[in-house]
């Protein structure tokens, strides 16, 4: 577990390291993408970099309005801590200050959105590595399979062997980055984008019953109800678009 790192009187939390290495190689692939649409690829870091903006700031009003009572203790720590962030939040706001900057530079948001399918995901993934090396709490439930651990010295700190459902995610995410990168030039923006949502939002919805979130019906997580409603998107574009693709019926 490795918390933070320590460069003489500079301290450095692991946290925020893999959050910033996800988003340096998130915006690598999205310029490359941009380079191979023939579009300016600076533009890849001003969206990046928007999407950081937004994400961080969507993740902690999201927290912040579902949590009040933790902000108004210690506001300070809390408005610039490393917990705090949810993964909704995040989305809701990088996906709206994207959405800005899509209409600020005159870039289609249909292009911009299937483009950005595979770096989302694998940033995604990668952040899920700092969750799992700083122990910040986004553990599974107690087990005794073999491959269940102990965050004794993390951020969110539990000596009970637990799930390390940060390390599943960041394998699967991982895995539907890939499938999206090779797929980036066989299916339009939209099938792009909407497997994204499904992909995505499956892969939450079922890492969610290994978590230990509390639910909020007696059933379902807010997470997972955010899942479901991310598949519904996905699935009601994927059938626009297949509707779309049907010849027309002949008279």
């Amino acid at each position: 577990m490795i918390r933070a790192i320590h460069l003489g009187p500079l301290t450095i939390q692991s946290f925020g390291l893999c959050v910033a290495l996800a988003f340096l190689a998130a915006g690598a692939v999205l310029y490359r993408r941009f380079a191979e649409l023939g579009w300016d690829p600076d533009l890849a870091y001003e969206a990046t970099g928007a999407a950081l903006v937004g994400g961080i700031a969507g993740a902690r009003i999201w927290w912040a309005v579902g949590d009040p009572s933790a902000l108004v203790h210690d506001p300070v720590h809390q408005l610039v801590g490393s917990s705090g962030l949810t993964w909704y939040g995040g989305a809701i706001g990088g996906a709206l200050a994207v959405l800005a900057f899509a209409r600020w530079r005159k870039v289609s948001m249909w292009d911009l959105a299937g483009a950005a399918t595979a770096p989302l995901a694998l940033g995604y993934a990668l952040g899920r590595i700092g969750c799992q090396v700083s122990g910040d709490g986004d553990y599974g439930v107690p087990s005794t399979v073999k491959w269940a651990m102990s965050y004794p010295h993390g951020v969110v700190p539990t000596k009970l062997a637990v799930l390390p459902t940060p390390i599943f995610e960041t394998f699967f995410v991982g895995l539907i980055a890939l499938v999206l990168w090779r797929l980036r030039d066989r299916l339009s923006p939209q099938w792009l984008f909407a497997l994204y949502l499904i992909g995505t939002g499956v892969e939450r919805f079922i890492i969610e019953f290994w978590r230990r979130n509390p639910d909020v019906d007696g059933f379902l997580t807010v997470a997972q109800i955010t899942s479901v409603i991310m598949v519904a998107l996905g699935g009601a574009l994927a059938i626009w678009m297949r509707s779309r693709e049907r010849p027309p019926l002949a008279h």
